[in-house]
């Protein structure tokens, strides 16, 4: 089997086990993200037959996860079109799949290779849980070691301001995302954004401080979840491809329900067709 094909497998083997354990007959809403791995969570579900999907509902994050939901004959609605509770409260996502460019020892991600990023959190916030779905060339033990750039969608006219304070911030050649090879120019996302991918050096966790290593920028070293603080704060930003913080589990326990951006867990595929589970400890 060519290594193309082994890939796939390993994305069909862990996005058939993670809607196995994770999708219920009981739900009724369920995000649906973007990406290679998303066609197989799809396939997934839809070989589930119409008795067990019948009543759900699948919210998309963007136009790619809307075709395959179409194709596959699944209901679907937008994210800013789903019911309210009697509160007037949207209502939650009883689950959402998504995949990811990287994921670290602490299932912190970086999306945004596919410049859905913003659409992505967007869903992912909304759901009870996140689990995330990918093949195991994804997991690093730091974010930034593999997958070397952190996408960020910018309004287009700060796009300069934000180049520089990235530079200043230590990120040493951040460049706007071009559209090529389809289309002359810079990359525009779904929301008529720019991209922008700023590349840091690979991102402590919160346990690797110490003394002297404050991961404030010092140097270029930056802790993930200070780094993705910054980065927000930055007038121009509309969203990163940073998922970091807490889970939708312990955002109840927070009392920050639909603020949850990392997964209770994260399915991999290896090429010996295998499948790797890193949950949230």
């Amino acid at each position: 089997m060519s290594s193309t094909n082994l890939i796939n497998s390993a994305k069909r083997a862990a996005s058939f086990q993670a809607v196995d354990e994770h999708l219920l007959p009981s739900h009724r809403f369920v995000g649906i993200g973007s990406g290679s791995t998303v066609v197989y969570v799809v396939e997934a579900i839809a070989a589930k037959g119409a008795s067990f999907y019948g009543d759900m509902t699948f919210v998309p994050t963007g136009s790619q996860s809307k075709g395959l939901l179409k194709a596959a004959g699944l209901r679907l609605c937008n994210l800013d079109e789903r019911p309210a509770d009697e509160h007037g409260v949207p209502v939650a996502l009883d689950v959402v799949f998504d995949g990811a460019d990287e994921v670290d020892e602490e299932l912190n991600l970086i999306k945004g290779g596919g410049g859905c990023l913003f659409q992505e959190k967007l869903v992912a916030v909304a759901g009870k849980k996140f689990v995330a779905v990918a093949d195991s060339r994804k997991q690093s033990p730091r974010l930034c070691t593999t997958w070397k750039t952190i996408p960020i969608e910018v309004l287009p006219l700060a796009a300069p301001s934000v180049l520089a304070r990235l530079r200043a911030m230590g990120s040493p050649n951040p460049t706007v995302r071009s559209g090529l090879p389809s289309k002359a120019g810079e990359c525009v996302t779904d929301n008529g954004m720019w991209i922008i991918d700023a590349p840091f050096a690979p991102l402590l966790l919160a346990r690797d401080l110490k003394a002297g290593v404050d991961g404030a920028g010092k140097d270029g070293v930056w802790e993930v979840g200070r780094l993705a603080e910054e980065l927000v704060k930055l007038p121009g930003i509309v969203e990163i491809g940073l998922f970091t913080g807490f889970n939708g589990v312990e955002a109840v326990s927070l009392g920050k329900e639909f603020q949850a951006q990392k997964p209770i867990a994260a399915y991999f595929g290896t090429p010996t067709g295998e499948v790797q589970v890193q949950r949230a400890t």
